[in-house]
């Protein structure tokens, strides 16, 4: 197998996520324009979290971080990692059918989990009826996800990263379909749930097949390599299931406050999501298969690397981004948001939670290159018991502060949760060796990026001054200039001052 290009492949995931979270941006803006912060769109943040929440155990929990390690080892002998692929699609596909009748069954008590002040009003029902409508993407979605893990492991990132803006293109199509015709767009946008999982899985499963990947169900069998594959996987669903009860109780705290919070948190993820996912999911999808290949390999030396080099890109783009979500949350949600049914209300009080999930935003990323150190060593206790502290972290500080200070109390505890994980992360690497250690260039420029993203931080905040005049005739164009000058404020000023060279990234992509 040829080595897979780092640099290259950031890019690459990154580009695709950033046309993804583009359209999510497109989708969510419709969302609030057709529906505001009313019931039905409370109903659809629940149930379309539903299967999100279990894809973290079916999909990135098992097979993102279990799977690609044991999959790229046998990548040598195809046959045999097609063997392998094959018993985990049967097995994988079993239980999420057996989950799938089962949640549908049980959805007026997954509705009550996720938002108990629902109960008693009409979003309850109107909730239980969409996440029936909505759970079946479980089952494509973790499908495509291990077709994703079988394409990332064989340095095929492309297909992988672009089949999710088939899900905004899709759910986007059907609320202007419906709008057009007149027809329920509630409606139209849940149904268009399901029929998007399929695109993806098509999508994944097709670019499987071209490199020699034409997976075939079989009856489910318990292998040898299949039990390893749980053993790995146990732990690091039950960190997913973690996080996802970090959100959950984030939703319940919402869900008993003033109406309309949970769509305030849930566009404020949106946005920070932004950034997140364009960095973070590039590191995580790209820096997990070639860590466990060096480690396999006996290439300390190269992991070391890699993992450095992922850190380094991880801060250039994601500290500078935090700084403007803290700063200008306002403009930036009063632009991608505020029309038809969302008020001037809902867009500040959403970029509320905006800035304080900014002060996360570093330690969000920071996660996705320290936890591959611990997968692509097969390690995953560890993070997962760093996660249960993380939990107990969350759920005082959001039941604690939601007295004082309502649904914010969800974005605070989420972002303190975050920052908890990361130092343990870090902590934990200590007993790994000279393999992960900060290396000299790291040391020189993190703080160089710091500088050089306060620097844009004093600019973005003096031009949005400046700028008031403009917003009355154009929030687009007042938001475009003062985002556009400030990344050019940013670029320049970090070159400036050795936060980065071209040079380094030149002779990066031409090395991957």
């Amino acid at each position: 197998m040829k080595p897979i290009r780092l640099i290259k492949g950031f890019v690459t995931v990154g580009g695709w996520t950033l046309m993804s979270r583009v359209m999510g941006f497109v989708r969510d803006a419709l969302i609030a324009a057709f529906l505001g912060a009313g019931p039905a769109a409370e109903a659809f943040v629940v149930a379309f979290s539903l299967p999100n929440m279990f894809r973290r155990f079916f999909a990135e929990g098992t097979l993102n971080v279990a799977f690609v390690p044991l999959f790229s080892k046998k990548l040598d002998a195809q046959a045999e990692a097609k063997e392998f692929a094959e018993d985990t699609l049967s097995v994988l596909a079993s239980m999420l059918i057996a989950l799938t009748l089962v949640a549908t069954l049980a959805m007026p008590f997954l509705v009550s989990a996720m938002a108990a002040g629902f109960i008693g009003d009409a979003r309850f029902d109107l909730a239980v009826d969409f996440g029936r409508v909505a759970f079946p993407y479980i089952f494509f979605i973790a499908l495509s996800a291990l077709f994703a893990g079988i394409l990332n492991a064989s340095g095929k990132f492309a297909a992988a990263a672009a089949a999710p803006v088939m899900l905004n293109i899709i759910l986007s199509g059907a609320m202007v379909g419906a709008a057009w015709m007149g027809w329920d767009v509630a409606k139209a946008l849940i149904w268009s749930v399901p029929l998007a999982g399929i695109a993806q899985l098509a999508i994944v499963w097709r670019a499987a097949a071209k490199i020699g990947f034409n997976l075939r169900p079989r009856f489910p069998r318990m292998t040898p390599e299949l039990k390893t594959l749980l053993i790995l996987a146990g732990p690091a669903a039950l960190a997913g299931g973690v996080v996802q009860i970090n959100l959950l109780i984030g939703r319940q705290v919402a869900s008993f406050g003033e109406a309309g919070a949970l769509q305030y948190l849930n566009l404020a993820d949106r946005l920070y999501q932004l950034p997140l996912g364009v960095v973070a999911i590039a590191i995580g999808v790209v820096l997990l298969p070639d860590l466990s290949r060096r480690l396999h390999a006996g290439d300390g030396a190269g992991a070391r690397d890699a993992s450095n080099r992922a850190m380094e890109f991880a801060l250039l783009l994601t500290v500078p981004s935090a700084v403007a979500l803290m700063i200008v949350p306002e403009p930036l949600i009063s632009f991608l948001f505020q029309r038809g049914r969302f008020t001037p209300e809902d867009a500040q009080k959403t970029a509320m939670a905006v800035a304080i999930y900014g002060v996360g935003l570093p330690a969000f990323v920071m996660q996705k290159v320290l936890q591959p150190l611990y997968f692509a060593r097969e390690d995953t206790r560890t993070p997962f018991r760093f996660a249960l502290w993380a939990m107990v972290i969350n759920a005082v500080v959001a039941i604690g502060l939601s007295f004082a200070i309502g649904y914010l109390a969800a974005a605070v505890a989420t972002t303190l949760a975050a920052w908890t994980m990361v130092w343990l992360l870090w902590r934990g690497t200590k007993t790994m060796g000279d393999d992960v250690k900060i290396d000299a260039r790291l040391r020189s420029r993190a703080p160089r990026i710091f500088i050089a993203s306060a620097i844009m931080g004093a600019y973005v905040y003096g031009v949005n001054i400046l700028l008031a005049p403009v917003y009355d005739l154009s929030r687009g164009l007042a938001v475009f200039i003062m985002v556009a000058s400030g990344i050019a404020v940013y670029f320049v000023a970090a070159y400036a001052i050795g936060a980065m060279k071209l040079s380094d990234l030149k002779a990066a992509v031409k090395r991957g």
